[in-house]
């Protein structure tokens, strides 16, 4: 972390790029860990490597229906000239076999069955056919292995199952209940404290505003992208342009057990201002890592450290806010959950509709609809979500470039 501070009653902007920002705020912080059964394990981050306690799938199985076989009794057969084996019985589904292949006989089973004795291999039903009583005519050779797995071919006995630091998928959640683990270490969710400022923002259910009045929208859709970082939103309400309030509930936030933030979102108020109250009343509390990212929309963003709790001061615009929540928060809730990188995004390509115009020295992000293989983009204020609700994705332009041509061939992130 960097050692600038800024004192109270006196502005700084030192813009960092997007990159720098992403590479270089990394907190310390990481959140509690705690056992959760694999019913609500989806999503979550492992806080260990989980071995497997035995081979998986445990015994050698066949993989289709058919016959098991010494394959070198099939070696050379051949639609017009079968090679004939004796049938030596069945293995039911479930049930240890209690029949062996013997040379130049087999044995019927279904897929999923437990392999016999003496089979190094499985024909599938298809090539074979039943032309006499106890006699089963064999069209196509078989190599050793062919339609069956080994007894650990899936997992090996204090193998990894799981990886530490990897959000758990469906598949995962699946692998720990063939190996019969019922419960796993995790990270507990980062609780991230969002404070909405602003004289003029009143609460989200007010039913007729004001003159100059506007609801608290960025709020909830803030909530939205932690929930989707897999972090708990915790909403704690309006403060107004007033640094002595700001710094009060900034206080209660970073030390209140009830909150118990991980990370703490101001949400309006980084810009650089006469009523710009953020940057003071964190200077007074932590230390300021930067104030400005070479981003649009969302140059006023504000990183900061309090007390070991990392802060997000966000832009006033909600658009901007939730754009520099999604590059530069959301990645640091997966961080603070014990995510080692977070999920990939979505993505596809597609050629842009019109000319891009940028600046050289910072990113741009674009909002995008996509129509087929036509990425149009989406322009208006910043203060207007609507933009952002019409959006398919976005598409951005990195630093070095002064824009992008009608016809180029981008990656758009869509948004889930």
């Amino acid at each position: 972390m960097s050692d600038l501070t800024i004192r109270p009653g006196r502005e700084f902007f030192t813009a960092r790029t997007v990159s720098d920002a992403l590479a270089g705020f990394r907190p310390t912080r990481r959140t509690t860990i705690e056992s959760v059964p694999l019913a609500a394990a989806l999503h979550r981050v492992p806080a260990a490597d989980v071995l497997a306690p035995e081979a998986l799938p445990g015994f050698p199985r066949s993989t289709v229906d058919g016959y098991a076989v010494r394959a070198a009794d099939t070696y050379g057969a051949s639609e017009g000239l079968p090679t004939y084996l004796d049938l030596a019985g069945a293995v039911r589904m479930g049930a240890a076999p209690t029949v062996t292949v013997p040379p130049g006989g087999c044995v019927a089973v279904p897929t999923g069955a437990v392999l016999p004795e003496g089979a190094d291999a499985v024909v599938m039903v298809e090539y074979t056919a039943a032309t006499m009583p106890g006699s089963i005519e064999v069209t196509r050779p078989v190599a050793p292995g062919a339609g069956l797995v080994r007894a650990d071919e899936d997992v090996a006995s204090g193998a990894t199952l799981i990886t530490a630091g990897r959000p758990l998928r469906s598949a995962e959640l699946g692998l720990l209940a063939a190996a019969g683990v019922g419960a796993v270490d995790v990270h507990a969710r980062p609780r991230v404290a969002i404070i909405s400022t602003g004289d003029e923002v009143v609460p989200s259910a007010t039913p007729v505003l004001a003159a100059g009045q506007v609801r608290d929208a960025t709020a909830s859709a803030l909530a939205g992208l932690v929930t989707e970082a897999g972090g708990e939103p915790v909403v704690v309400g309006i403060v107004p342009d007033d640094r002595v309030a700001l710094e009060r509930v900034l206080r209660d936030a970073l030390g209140s057990a009830s909150i118990g933030a991980d990370l703490v979102v101001v949400s309006a108020g980084s810009s650089v201002g006469a009523r710009d109250e953020t940057a003071g009343a964190v200077a007074a509390l932590g230390t300021i890592w930067c104030h400005g990212l070479a981003l649009k929309p969302g140059k006023p963003t504000l990183l900061a450290e309090c007390g070991g709790v990392p802060l997000i001061g966000l832009p006033g615009n909600p658009l901007s806010a939730l754009v520099v929540f999604r590059l530069v928060g959301a990645p640091l809730v997966w961080r603070l959950g014990g995510c080692a990188a977070p999920p990939p995004e979505p993505t596809t390509r597609a050629r842009l509709s019109r000319d891009l115009a940028s600046a050289a020295g910072r990113v741009d992000i674009v909002q995008v609809r996509v129509r087929g293989e036509v990425a149009e983009p989406l322009f208006g204020p910043s203060a207007l979500l609507s933009v952002l609700t019409r959006a398919d994705g976005y598409v951005v332009v990195p630093e070095p470039a002064t824009g992008l041509d009608a016809d180029s061939e981008v990656e758009v992130v869509l948004y889930r």
